[in-house]
């Protein structure tokens, strides 16, 4: 498929010839929530903890003795029935991570690359550029009608990423770092003549 290359004045330079395997697919949502659920899983930090009744503090001596008082039998104050014992199947410190096969990674990105091709919300921009104020980004935006959009460049300057790090509704990734969640919750997925040849050598 061919689409019109843009520079970052809005301006058109010509086209670019993109590859159909990977940005003329058929989305597969499926494949996409797949992708998306396994990513959040990986970023919670499962670091929610209660203490269970071997872990509070407390006697471990025997409240009363085990007959005759007409009470419940009674082996320790750090059960959970009492109001200062342990917490029962509490959660615990642990990982929310699971695998995900690398081919299904594959097509849950190149789905969403489809996605946004098929929209009509992808962008081939020529380069960044040379821009190093958080003013002139927001000013490049502005032009474009672009109020959410995400930014793929081969490798991103970090001047670059300092001057849009304050810009409401960007972000700019790396070829590396391009993941389906970040594609999809942006409205706009802009990728420039060297990020596309980066996401080539990554899907190839």
């Amino acid at each position: 498929m061919k689409l019109d290359v843009v520079d970052f004045d809005a301006k058109s330079v010509g086209s670019a010839e993109l590859p159909d395997e990977i940005f003329a697919q058929e989305p597969r949502v499926d494949i996409i929530a797949r992708v998306i659920h396994w990513q959040l899983a990986k970023r919670r930090s499962g670091n929610h903890k209660v203490k269970g009744m071997g872990e509070v503090s407390g006697t471990t001596r025997k409240p009363y003795k085990q007959k005759g008082t007409g009470n419940a039998r009674q082996g320790s104050l750090r059960a959970p029935q009492f109001r200062t014992g342990g917490a029962v199947h509490g959660p615990v410190v642990r990982d929310h991570g699971y695998s995900l096969n690398k081919k299904v990674r594959r097509l849950g990105l190149v789905s969403a690359l489809s996605q946004k091709a098929a929209e009509g919300k992808l962008i081939i921009l020529d380069a960044l550029g040379a821009v190093e104020k958080t003013k002139e980004v927001a000013a490049k935006l502005k032009n474009f009608g672009w109020k959410s959009a995400l930014i793929v460049d081969a490798v991103v300057a970090e001047t670059f990423v300092r001057a849009s790090r304050n810009v409401h509704g960007l972000d700019v990734l790396p070829v590396i770092g391009a993941n389906v969640y970040d594609i999809v919750q942006h409205d706009v997925l802009v990728i420039t003549k060297a990020g596309i040849e980066g996401l080539k050598e990554r899907l190839a």
